[in-house]
């Protein structure tokens, strides 16, 4: 788990709809941002939160970077 995935969960409110944010942080880079987004699907999958919103970008080679994750704090 990406150290600033951890620090965005542990930062954000149960059951409060948190934006993975953008601007004037680590996560401006694309990849950046689509790494820690992935970790945080890792963390849905174990039941620790709820993606609500997520949308994807084209990136270099074909790929579909997350550029928009929203997700809910479940424990």
């Amino acid at each position: 788990m990406g150290s600033i995935a951890m620090s965005v969960f542990l930062e954000s409110e149960f059951g409060e709809v948190t934006k993975l944010p953008h601007v004037g942080s680590a996560l401006e880079h694309p990849l950046v941002f689509d790494s820690t987004a992935k970790d945080l699907q890792t963390l849905a999958r174990q039941g620790r939160v709820e993606i609500v919103h997520e949308h994807h970008a084209p990136g270099t080679d074909g790929d579909r970077l997350i550029d928009q994750l929203h997700f809910r704090r479940l424990q």
